[in-house]
């Protein structure tokens, strides 16, 4: 049986340096670019020919789009559909490569902690730069909620400078870990097709059972970041 973490191994592609730093072109950055170009194609394909009256290819974004919409009404109210094409980008990313992860032969780059933890902390970035510009210096309030009194500052400031910092571990972690886990599991079974003649229907059937299940747990935590992504930002424009 093949080591089932094998498949979590970054490749070399093109290799390339500058100075000291390498920026190498790997099998990671190659599905991110993947990612971004299916969305884009399959989007792009089913509004191709827009009518009034959508078509089933026309009615798939729209229903995406009226998905992601209402998630961030619930979220930050209608004042955050001005974010929309920030979030709407997120749960594309995220949900592409989930499910490309999923093709024979292909790398699931949701399953690393750099790349989930990079979209992480630029998520938090754009939360902060939100947050400024809206509340100005009613920002800093973030640190210090209304109502605590001064001579507490020094024991709750580090507290919510933790709680704001730990937001983009919370979202890496939590996808990580079920992309990584579900792969893991796939491949172990996939191991007793390959070992067993008689009786390899009986892990085939099983497996086949776990790519959809596996399916429905790639966009379930592509819903979860988008929905965690929005409270977060949500946090970051409203006073406390």
């Amino acid at each position: 049986m093949s080591n089932p973490m094998e498949q979590f191994e970054i490749k070399t592609i093109v290799p390339l340096k500058i100075g000291n730093v390498d920026v190498s072109f790997t099998n990671s950055a190659l599905f991110m670019l993947l990612s971004v170009f299916a969305a884009t194609c399959i989007l792009a394909l089913c509004l191709r020919k827009r009518t009034m009256i959508p078509g089933r290819a026309q009615a798939f974004p729209e229903w995406v789009y009226n998905f992601v919409a209402g998630l961030m009404k619930d979220s930050l109210g209608a004042e955050g559909l001005k974010y929309f094409t920030f979030i709407f980008s997120i749960f594309l990313f995220v949900a592409f490569g989930n499910v490309l992860g999923l093709t024979p032969y292909a790398f699931t780059f949701t399953s690393h902690a750099t790349a989930v933890g990079t979209l992480s902390l630029v998520a938090l970035v754009f939360n902060i730069c939100v947050g400024v510009k809206k509340r100005k210096l009613g920002y800093l309030r973030t640190f210090l909620p209304k109502g605590i009194p001064l001579a507490l500052a020094p024991l709750i400031i580090p507290i919510e400078t933790i709680s704001l910092l730990s937001k983009p571990f919370s979202l890496t972690v939590r996808l990580v870990a079920n992309m990584t886990v579900g792969h893991i599991m796939l491949k172990i079974i996939a191991g007793f097709i390959v070992g067993l003649d008689v009786l390899g229907a009986i892990p085939l059937l099983f497996n086949s059972c776990i790519i959809i299940f596996e399916l429905f747990i790639a966009l379930l935590q592509a819903f979860v970041y988008t929905v965690l992504s929005c409270i977060y930002l949500g946090d970051a424009i409203r006073s406390h």
